[in-house]
């Protein structure tokens, strides 16, 4: 048998998702589908997204708020979205999941809820949930990227990239759409398919960090390190890129012992 690395078998793709939050996310607290704008909000580019990532909400102001209007879906779905982004992600699953059952039709609730659930690890769910968040008739691209990221935490890759294609019909290029079908390709160890497309994610919006992160990780898979590491140290102040650089070498080196056994 082959000691190539199967990136796509469900072990390795939880642990490498997992190290890519920890090691190159820095103090991110969402889960590896935010690190690609995949679970963002519905108005939001991976630009925002960052950006967004970066203010504090008030959790006070947002937590008496809830308490006073618990029945408001749109207050839930702020309070729920303040949590995820604070990595309280267990209270804002409850928080959502209560507000879904009162308005089940609610397709703002539905696709909160089906982020949430991704965060918790449960993809299927996640997945169905969203598929109710939007019609055929009304897609919406940042919930078909979010489906496929599902997918792909669940192994049906090329499903996944279906999701992803179709999302691309509606916004050609769109750099955290395309960065979700690199790390898509990365699961099947498609690495050449992978770096391509992440490229492309990257020319887009070279300023997200979290796109860069993903082709950094994608190129250091290929042996590409000394670029790798160029790109995770680009704009960075000295200490914040040592370290960011140091993350990718620690991950590589797992990377290389499951490979060996």
């Amino acid at each position: 048998m082959s000691k190539r690395l199967s990136v796509a078998s469900p072990p390795a793709r939880y642990v490498f998702s997992a190290l890519l939050v920890l090691a190159l996310g820095g103090c991110q607290t969402t889960g590896i589908e935010d690190i690609t704008g995949a679970l963002g909000g519905k108005s939001e580019t991976a630009g925002k997204a960052d950006a967004r990532a970066d203010m504090k909400p008030d959790m006070d102001a947002l937590r008496e708020r809830y308490r006073a209007k618990p029945g408001d879906p749109n207050v839930a779905l702020e309070y729920g979205q303040a949590l995820r982004r604070t990595g309280q992600r267990a209270q804002a699953l409850a928080v959502l999941e209560q507000a879904v059952l009162a308005h089940s039709k609610n397709k703002a609730l539905l696709a909160g809820y089906g982020r949430a659930l991704a965060d918790s690890g449960s993809f299927q769910q996640a997945f169905d949930v969203l598929g109710r968040a939007h019609t055929p008739e009304d897609p919406d691209w940042h919930i078909l990227s979010a489906q496929g990221a599902a997918l792909d935490q669940l192994g049906r890759n090329e499903e996944a990239q279906q999701y992803y294609a179709a999302a691309l019909k509606i916004v050609p290029d769109e750099p955290s759409v395309l960065s979700n079908l690199g790390l898509s390709y990365m699961l099947q160890n498609n690495l050449l398919r992978a770096e391509e497309t992440m490229r492309r994610a990257h020319e887009r919006n070279p300023t997200d960090s979290r796109v860069r992160a993903n082709l950094a990780l994608v190129l250091g898979l290929e042996g590409k390190q000394a670029e790798a590491e160029t790109i995770v140290k680009a704009d960075l102040p000295p200490d914040e890129a040592a370290a960011k650089v140091t993350a990718l070498r620690q991950l590589l080196v797992k990377k290389q012992q499951r490979a060996e056994k």
